[in-house]
């Protein structure tokens, strides 16, 4: 990104934050990785969060009527009837707070927001007992408010790819949380669907073809490395049920060396955002070649306990390296992604 650009949205974020503060929401914070302000609406003990992207090049005028907009959107809905046409399903790495979730692909779990015109703001477990419904009965009230569209025409003779891009409310990368929707889309893209969720405002959908996956698995990388709503550089296609899955490519498949590569990056990824507010969390880097095939390599720093992160091999100090089955672990209770405890190095 840009420093006129990085600058043009310091500059939004400051404005939002200077006009929150001063309408009553001393709380208002910047968080850049996902260029949006959350804040908490007086009344409300949940945290509303405000994508930025919409604002930008907006003059002062129409940015105020903006933010007057979401202060009039005023608390969460009191009671289920009204909620339920106002729930989204989500997919995110992480959420602020302790939102309701639950595990939907590797390294992602699915979560519900209320959507309101300009802002979100994630159920938390609290609020079923307030709208006395089970968790369930909300995450399927979610998924039926999507609309679930299908493309229309074919391709003329070679496999396509589509890009749905979100407008803040179509969610189609939610939309891989609806059984069957993607093995929909066979027709529209010559051949089976597969799809790529870079950020979390763009979903691409291709045909699984071995001549056109290479160099969108690298233009799907850059996306991700370059965004601020990055979400996965993975790849997913429907399984027998319709469920989506990462794409599979075990060890000899013409596709293997790229899968294996995205799903290291997204578990390097997750793992830092992770390490970065957890107390003897130990960090996950990349390491290998498109020769030498590509592993995960957690950073056990100095021989005193840690969690460590699920990895191919552990570097143990500066130099030592031993693989990651080698090690005594025992499982951490209540993390996202998975970590395990580690008490000291191994003899």
């Amino acid at each position: 990104m840009g420093l006129f650009r990085r600058l043009a949205r310091a500059r939004l974020a400051g404005r939002v934050i200077r006009r929150l503060r001063r309408a009553g929401m001393p709380d208002a914070r910047y968080h850049r990785a996902g260029f949006e302000v959350r804040f908490t609406l007086p009344g409300d003990t949940e945290q509303t969060i405000l994508p930025l992207a919409p604002l930008l090049g907006r003059n002062r005028h129409e940015l105020g009527e903006r933010l007057a907009g979401v202060l009039r959107a005023g608390n969460l809905p009191q009671d289920w009837a009204a909620a339920a046409p106002m729930l989204r399903p989500i997919l995110r790495g992480d959420a602020p707070g302790a939102p309701l979730r639950r595990p939907a692909l590797p390294f992602l779990s699915e979560f519900v927001v209320v959507d309101h015109p300009e802002t979100i703001t994630y159920v938390t477990p609290a609020q079923l007992a307030l709208w006395n419904v089970t968790a369930g009965r909300v995450f399927d009230a979610a998924r039926a408010n999507l609309p679930g569209a299908v493309l229309h025409g074919s391709p003329a003779g070679k496999p396509v790819v589509v890009r749905f891009v979100d407008d803040g409310n179509a969610y189609w990368t939610s939309h891989l949380l609806l059984p069957g929707w993607l093995d929909r889309l066979a027709g529209q893209v010559g051949g089976r669907p597969v799809a790529f969720a870079p950020e979390r405002g763009t979903l691409l959908v291709t045909a699984d073809d071995p001549d056109v996956l290479p160099a969108l698995f690298a233009q799907v990388e850059e996306i991700y490395a370059k965004s601020s709503r990055s979400l996965t550089p993975m790849a997913y296609v429907g399984d027998r049920d319709g469920c989506t899955i990462p794409y599979p490519a075990p060890a000899g498949h013409p596709l293997h060396t790229v899968v294996s590569r995205a799903e290291r990056i997204l578990a390097v990824e997750e793992y830092n955002r992770q390490a970065a507010g957890l107390p003897e969390a130990a960090g996950l880097r990349l390491t290998g070649s498109d020769e030498d095939g590509w592993r995960t390599q957690a950073l056990w720093t100095s021989d005193a306990p840690a969690l460590l992160p699920a990895a191919d091999e552990v570097l143990l100090g500066e130099e030592r390296v031993v693989p990651w089955n080698d090690l005594d672990l025992t499982p951490a209770a209540d993390l996202s992604p998975e970590r395990w405890r580690a008490e000291s190095w191994p003899a």
